[in-house]
């Protein structure tokens, strides 16, 4: 679904300007092209990735709320992945702290194709209040394998990466573990041993990801 999002403020960035993010070329394969929609000042900011499942539950989609406005006040850009669930909670509550605060969703898609459909309107906000980021040219639609690459420049462009509710084969476990094989931090929500949506966070912490309770958990972590 193409949508008309604010196309004056649209950019494209080769690798090789002096706006390329220096943090993504630590990837093996760096994108090539950058398409932006927003305000390309934020690339400058030190960011954490807030991510979790698509189908959380009140508490998780309460701790990503938590976590999102905290870590925002603290002066950290949240980033994100635009889908439902944890992604959706972390945009909308940095969003809801006011003009002050920005959040980033790098997407599966063209920045002009918002996928799912259900958060156009989030997506003209975060336009206006942030920036949309993909290395995929304009009117590119959803693919599966666009996910996981997606992914890949939510954990370059990290500080750290916050796993809030993941199930055992959740797509926030790929950004996990790539955070990991950069060197970026990782953090993890814990859950009930019999609650499906905490095996994939258990599972990072017995891996070795930090187990976290407070956003201050975090901070003490990260140097920005």
């Amino acid at each position: 679904m193409r949508t008309n999002l604010a196309p004056n403020s649209r950019f494209r960035i080769d690798r090789g300007d002096k706006c390329y993010p220096p943090r993504l070329t630590d990837l093996c394969d760096p994108p090539q092209h950058l398409y932006i929609d927003g305000d390309l000042d934020l690339l400058k900011m030190p960011m954490v990735a807030v991510v979790g499942s698509r189908n959380a539950s009140p508490e998780g989609l309460g701790n990503a709320r938590y976590f999102a406005q905290a870590l925002s006040h603290a002066g950290l850009l949240v980033i994100s992945g635009l889908a439902r669930g944890i992604d959706g909670a972390a945009h909308h509550a940095t969003l809801s702290l006011g003009p002050n605060h920005c959040t980033m969703a790098v997407c599966g898609t063209g920045v002009d194709v918002i996928y799912p459909r259900e958060h156009l309107r989030l997506a003209r906000s975060i336009a206006k209040q942030g920036l949309l980021l993909s290395e995929l040219p304009p009117g590119t639609p959803p693919r599966a394998l666009h996910f996981p690459k997606r992914n890949r420049i939510i954990a370059a462009l990290s500080l750290g990466v916050i796993v809030i509710e993941a199930a055992e084969r959740s797509g926030s476990l790929i950004t996990a573990r790539l955070a990991a094989e950069l060197g970026r931090e990782v953090f993890a929500v814990p859950g009930s041993i019999w609650d499906p949506h905490s095996v994939g966070c258990n599972l990072l912490i017995q891996q070795g990801a930090k187990l976290i309770k407070t956003p201050k958990d975090v901070l003490e972590e990260l140097i920005f």
